[in-house]
């Protein structure tokens, strides 16, 4: 299954990742720095890379220590570019048959918006890392830079979204922690950069212990929260019995228009609530139905949070 297609790709060719808050790293990339200077003003030197462009290296250093060497600029800097997607049960919704009825799925979308937001970073020499986690799954890629890398990360992404697919229903059944897998990933230790968390928050223990764990490392987070689109607005009636996908348990339910209706308003309320937690530790917070185009929160939803220019 493919997540992108050559025009996909093509449209992110032009654009760039960018933080405000995070340090810059030591290793140099192609994103122009906000320092005063000349692109061709003489920084350092650093070892070369797998993923560096070979094209920069100082071939009269090479000629003299027989070791590959980088010439670097005053303005190249580079990006750690952190990329988190919960894969837990009820990120693998809607369950429906066929590949073509699945443009809504939130694992799909989840998995595509990571590998446009992981592509960018590669196309700017950033070095991009790549978690996909729940309580029992943990699959990771990166640390990894350079444009060649960009078709191994899309193939990471699509072979996990088949294994994840077509897990059987008890593999579904989990009760998902958020905090404890970022708690994690904050102790680590990796280098603080943009990090983007792409999840429903569908959790019992909440998602603020975690997301404060990462902002407390000196990560700028960007949350992008996914809603399918039945999720937002139920298309529901009558007396129906429902079921986690995650943990089994059920619940006897009367659906009329009145009920819909609080539905709709404990909604808002809780994106509100995550909203203003966020807005107080300066996380850019995006809600998101999947029923728009990926490529649309790409070049307009980040864009106008500054992530991208």
């Amino acid at each position: 299954m493919r997540l992108f297609d050559e025009a996909s790709l093509h449209k992110l060719e032009q654009l760039t990742l960018q933080a405000d808050s995070v340090r810059v790293g030591a290793m140099k990339g192609n994103r122009r720095s906000r320092k005063r200077g000349t692109s061709i003003e003489f920084a350092d030197y650093r070892e070369y890379s797998q993923g560096d462009d070979l094209r920069r290296l100082d071939w009269n250093v090479y000629a003299r220590l027989e070791r590959p060497f980088l010439k670097l600029t005053e303005e190249e800097e580079d990006l750690a570019v952190h990329i988190l997607v919960d894969v837990s049960g009820s990120m693998d919704w809607p369950i429906l048959e066929g590949e073509e009825d699945k443009p809504f799925n939130k694992l799909r979308y989840g998995l595509t918006l990571a590998g446009a937001t992981g592509y960018l970073g590669l196309l700017s020499g950033d070095v991009v890392f790549v978690t996909l986690f729940d309580d029992t799954y943990r699959q990771s890629w990166g640390p990894f830079r350079g444009r060649q890398n960009g078709w191994p990360l899309l193939q990471f992404l699509e072979n996990n979204y088949e294994r994840l697919a077509n897990r059987p229903p008890s593999e579904r059944k989990q009760s998902i922690s958020i905090n404890a897998p970022l708690r994690d990933y904050a102790l680590r230790g990796r280098r603080p950069g943009l990090l983007f968390f792409l999840s429903d928050l569908l959790a019992a223990d909440g998602y603020r212990e975690g997301l404060s764990a990462l902002g407390s490392r000196g990560h700028e987070i960007v949350l992008l929260h996914l809603h399918s689109p039945d999720e937002i607005s139920p298309q529901l009636s009558g007396d129906l019995r429902l079921v986690d996908v995650e943990t089994g348990e059920s619940a006897e339910v009367s659906l009329d228009a009145l009920t819909i209706e609080a539905y709709s308003d404990r909604l808002a309320a809780w994106h509100a609530e995550i909203g203003a937690f966020c807005a107080n530790r300066t996380i850019h917070y995006i809600p998101i139905n999947t029923n728009t185009p990926w490529d649309v929160i790409v070049m307009q939803g980040l864009r106008r949070q500054g992530i991208i220019r």
